[in-house]
């Protein structure tokens, strides 16, 4: 049990090392950031949306009733 709890300790403080070295983005890059991403996924979800309308009329003069 007690080589489980060093492996646990050791990984803990390996990955705390390493996100000490990440390089974070300012407040800024992230606010724009977000709202790229999220003008996109409603652009592509407004795009499907639509897709999945169109395709549906289709089918329906297709296969009516």
């Amino acid at each position: 049990m007690k080589k489980l709890a060093m492996k646990a300790r050791n990984y803990v403080d390996e990955v705390s090392t390493e996100i000490r070295k990440a390089s974070w983005p300012r407040r800024k890059e992230l606010v724009s950031h977000t709202i790229v991403t999220l003008v996109a996924s409603v652009a592509l979800a407004l795009f499907i949306f639509g897709a999945d309308r169109v395709i549906s009329y289709i089918l329906d003069i297709i296969y009516p009733g």
